[in-house]
């Protein structure tokens, strides 16, 4: 099973949703979830990152895969094991990161979303994950 991920670039309580993204990626391993596109930009996308980094440690058979929005850009690639460019050359730069999150969303089996208003990029994704009848995970606040 393929797993994307899509959250605002701040996180507001880092502590609580690691450990919610911890938690959550886990089971999704125990479920059979082999494979996570990563973004690479942000403060989730880097929380993702490392989460699903660390949990390789226990089970190796996963793969960390960054989905880079930029040929051009580096990127820190440390904590992935390959990356894969989607072909976006013809993508006007400013619309690239939009086309390689609905790139990710569309390979994706399911998607773990930590977005908490409807406005912004993630927003965007979220939604784009709804028209195409994605399984999702939503993030959720306890006093919510």
């Amino acid at each position: 099973m393929k797993v994307t991920f899509c959250g605002h670039s701040d996180v507001a309580h880092p502590e609580e949703v690691r450990r919610w993204l911890s938690e959550t990626v886990e089971k999704l391993i125990q479920q059979d979830a082999d494979m996570f596109l990563l973004g690479g930009y942000g403060a989730f996308d880097r929380m993702a990152a490392s989460v699903v980094w660390n949990l390789k440690q226990k089970y190796p058979q996963i793969q960390s895969v960054l989905v880079k929005p930029y040929l051009d850009r580096k990127m820190d690639e440390s904590q992935y094991d390959w990356t894969v460019y989607p072909g976006l050359e013809t993508v006007p730069p400013r619309y690239a990161i939009t086309h390689r999150n609905r790139y990710m969303v569309e390979e994706a089996d399911l998607i773990v979303a930590y977005v908490l208003h409807g406005w912004g990029g993630a927003a965007q994704t979220l939604e784009h994950a709804k028209r195409k009848k994605k399984r999702i995970i939503l993030y959720k606040r306890d006093d919510q």
